[in-house]
C-alpha cells in the first residue's frame, strides 16, 4: 500500500475552531461522553445476537433470515455514512452526532414492541441512519480534538471502550434475553441521554474552510490512493467479527450450548476482554511497532481463531478462538482508524472517515450472505475454516506490501512503515 504524509488532524482549522477544539480535548466530560457513545457502535447488533435463535423460531424464518436481524442496520449504515460524513464536514461534529444519538435510542428500542420480522428488519434499518451518525461522529470528534501520542492513547482508550461495550451490552442483552427476545432491544434506549450530553459537552467547531470546495469520494481517492487498502483490511475485520458474532451460536448449538446468556459469554466476554486488553496497551505497542507489523499480527491472530473455531470441539478450549479474534480486533481497529484519517486531505477527513463507516457496516451486512450459504451448504465449521484461509491470505499479502504511513513507531515523521 502507498500513500503519502498529510498534516495532523486540527493544524487546519480556523484559529477559533482550534481553540475550542484545544480547550475540549481537555475536559474530562468531552472525552467520556465520546468512549460511552462509542461502545454503542460495537454493540449495535452484537446486543441481540444470544436471541438470534430465539427470534429464528417464533418467525419461524431461516438462519440467513435470523442474520439479517443482527446485521441489517449495517446496510443502512452503509448507504448513509458518506452523506452523514460530508454534514459533519459542512457543519461541524456536535449536532450530527446528537442527532445520531437519539435516532439510535428511539429506533433501536423499537423492538421492544416489534412483533413481525418485516417491521422489525424496517425499524432495524432506520436505527442504521442512527448508528452511521455515531460512528462517523465519534470517530471525528476524537481525531480533531486529539493529537500526537495522545490521540494514540485515546484511540488505544477508544478500541477498549469498543471492547467493554461488546462486552457489557451484550452480556445484558444475554440476561434480558432470558425473559424475552423482546427485552434485549431496550439496551438501545442508552442513545437517549447521550444525545443529550453530546449536545451539552461537545464544543461547537467550525467546518474546515476547505469543505465546501468541490472533492467527495473520487477526489479522496485520487488524492489518498492507499485509503483503498485501509478500507479493505476494515471491511475484512468487520466480516471476521460478524461471521463469529452470527454463526457462532449455531457452532454452539451443535456443542449442546444454547442458554442466551452462556452463548452471549461465548460471543462477547473473551473477545472483548482481550481486545480491551491491548486497546489499553495500545499507545507503548504503537511505540514500538509499526502498523503494518500491527496489522500483520492482527491478520495472523484472525487465522489462528478461525482455524479454533473450525476444529475444536471442547467448550472450553473453544474459547480461544473468540480470544484470538479479540487480539486481531483489538490491534486492528486503532491502527485502521488513524491510517485512513492521516491519508486524507484534512478537508475531506469527514467523508473518508463515513467511508470506513461505510465499509465496516457493509462487511457486517454481508457477512451471512457470504458465508451463510456455504454453511447452511456443508456446516458451520465448513465456513469458520473458510474464514482462516481468508485471514491466511490477508497475512501474506501484508508481509510482501509495503505500506506506507506519515508516521512512524512513536509519531515521528517517516516516509514508510514496513
Amino acid at each position: 500500500m502507498t500513500g503519502h504524509s498529510e498534516p495532523r488532524v486540527g493544524t487546519e482549522t480556523s484559529a477559533a475552531a482550534g481553540t475550542s477544539a484545544t480547550e475540549a480535548s481537555g475536559c474530562p466530560g468531552v472525552l467520556v461522553t465520546l468512549l460511552l457513545a462509542s461502545t454503542l457502535g460495537v454493540m449495535a447488533g452484537s446486543v441481540i445476537s444470544p436471541v438470534v435463535e430465539v427470534i429464528r423460531g417464533d418467525f419461524g424464518v431461516s438462519g440467513t433470515a435470523a442474520g439479517l436481524v443482527v446485521t441489517a442496520h449495517a446496510l443502512a449504515v452503509a448507504v448513509t455514512s458518506p452523506l452523514i460524513g460530508r454534514a459533519i464536514d459542512h457543519c461541524g461534529v456536535r449536532i450530527p452526532l446528537a442527532a445520531g444519538l437519539v435516532l439510535y435510542g428511539i429506533s433501536g428500542g423499537a423492538g421492544l414492541f416489534t412483533t413481525s420480522y418485516p417491521a422489525l428488519i424496517a425499524s432495524r434499518l432506520v436505527f442504521g441512519i442512527g448508528a452511521a451518525a455515531v460512528f462517523t461522529g465519534t470517530t471525528v470528534a476524537l481525531l480533531q480534538l486529539f493529537t500526537g501520542p495522545r490521540r494514540d492513547r485515546v484511540m488505544g482508550w477508544r478500541s477498549a471502550a469498543n471492547s467493554v461495550g461488546g462486552l457489557v451490552w451484550p452480556l445484558l442483552g444475554g440476561t434480558l434475553g432470558g425473559l424475552s427476545w423482546h427485552a434485549p432491544f431496550a439496551i438501545y434506549l442508552v442513545g437517549l441521554p447521550l444525545g443529550v450530553a453530546a449536545v451539552l459537552a461537545l464544543p461547537h467547531t467550525a467546518p474546515h474552510r476547505a469543505a465546501r470546495t468541490r472533492g467527495g469520494v473520487l477526489a479522496l481517492v485520487r488524492q489518498s490512493p492507499a485509503v483503498l487498502g485501509f478500507y479493505a483490511l476494515q471491511a475484512a475485520a468487520s466480516i471476521f467479527l460478524y461471521t463469529m458474532v452470527v454463526f457462532l451460536p449455531q457452532r454452539l448449538a451443535d456443542l449442546g450450548i444454547r442458554e442466551p446468556l452462556m452463548v452471549s459469554l461465548y460471543l462477547v466476554v473473551m473477545t472483548g476482554a482481550i481486545s480491551s486488553l491491548v486497546g489499553l496497551v495500545y499507545a507503548p505497542l504503537r511505540a514500538r511497532l509499526s502498523y503494518a507489523a500491527l496489522l500483520r499480527t492482527a491478520a495472523l491472530a484472525w487465522a489462528g481463531a478461525f482455524t479454533v473455531l473450525g476444529t475444536v470441539d471442547h467448550p472450553v478450549l473453544l474459547l480461544a478462538g473468540p480470544a484470538l479474534l479479540g487480539l486481531g480486533q483489538g490491534l486492528s481497529l486503532p491502527s485502521l482508524t488513524v491510517l485512513v484519517n492521516e491519508s486524507a486531505p484534512p478537508a475531506l477527513r469527514g467523508q473518508a472517515t463515513s467511508l470506513a463507516g461505510t465499509v465496516i457496516f457493509g462487511g457486517q451486512f454481508l457477512s451471512p450472505l457470504l458465508l451463510g450459504p456455504l454453511i447452511g451448504a456443508t456446516s458451520s465449521t465448513v465456513g469458520f475454516l473458510t474464514a482462516a484461509v481468508m485471514a491466511g491470505l490477508i497475512a501474506l499479502t501484508l508481509t510482501t506490501v509495503r505500506m506506507a504511513s506519515s508516521t512512524s513507531p512513536g509519531g515521528s515523521a517517516s516516509a514508510s512503515d514496513n
